[in-house]
């Protein structure tokens, strides 16, 4: 778990070891078949230690009328080594296991501003889909 930590500090910026060890609890050790937690760690070959990235997600169903579909909830790779081909094959591999589970769609959630991250999934063949986001603000007023 220090190792999927400090990747996370290095590609946000924020440490949160806490709900590291609550998505793994969640998504790691208990799957079912129907949640997945994949990293890809050191290489001999490429000399480097530690989580080189990770994908977590789990397949959804009928949420807001939506038919089954796998949800990636977060996909991550060291700085260093992105357009070394990491990136697809985290997608490709949590994506043979949506498949493999018996659904055809696979849905994210990205920032606006988030450019390298819309860019890579773009690039992996993502687009729009059918839902918009919606949210407001809770504050005390109201």
């Amino acid at each position: 778990m220090p190792a999927v930590v400090a990747l996370d500090i290095v590609v946000t910026g924020i440490a949160k070891a806490d709900y590291w060890r609550e998505m793994f609890e969640r998504y790691g050790a208990s799957r079912g078949g129907q949640r997945f937690f994949l990293i890809t760690d050191d290489s001999p070959a490429r000399g480097k230690a530690g989580i080189l990235g990770l994908v977590i997600g789990e397949i959804r169903a009928w949420e807001f009328g939506s038919p089954p579909c796998g949800w990636v909830f977060d996909i991550a790779v060291a700085p260093d080594l992105r357009l070394e081909g990491l990136g697809t094959a985290l997608l490709d591999a949590i994506a043979d296991r949506f498949r493999k589970a018996g659904v055809t769609k696979m849905r994210t959630m990205v920032s606006r501003d988030n450019h390298v991250l819309l860019s890579f999934l773009r690039s992996q063949g993502m687009m729009a889909g059918p839902y918009i986001q919606l949210e407001k603000d809770l504050d005390e007023d109201s």
